[in-house]
């Protein structure tokens, strides 16, 4: 299931996008990320997104995009296992 990173995307916290990954593991989706490069998404890429995510309203190199990814999906982890790492009463 292609996810699209996308400035124009849904913007959920962290805890919705643990909902919303462990919905589709539950139903055996497949997902995977498509990042964009300097300029961004091909209109053809994101048609073809199932899903269009966006990690917030500033502008981030693609490369960083990366590791702002990486550490939300560390979160979902987290909070899917019961792990106390994602503390969501702090900023």
């Amino acid at each position: 299931m292609p996810v699209a990173l996308d400035l124009g995307g849904a913007t959920p916290d962290t805890e919705s996008l643990a909902a919303l990954l462990t919905r589709w593991d539950e139903a055996g989706r497949t997902v995977y990320f498509v990042i964009g490069g300097t300029e961004g998404l091909d209109q053809a890429v994101q048609a073809r997104a199932e899903y269009r995510l966006s990690l917030g309203a500033l502008t981030w190199p693609h490369f960083l995009v990366r590791g702002m990814l990486a550490e939300q999906l560390y979160r979902v982890q987290a909070i899917r296992t019961g792990h106390p790492y994602h503390r969501p009463w702090r900023p």
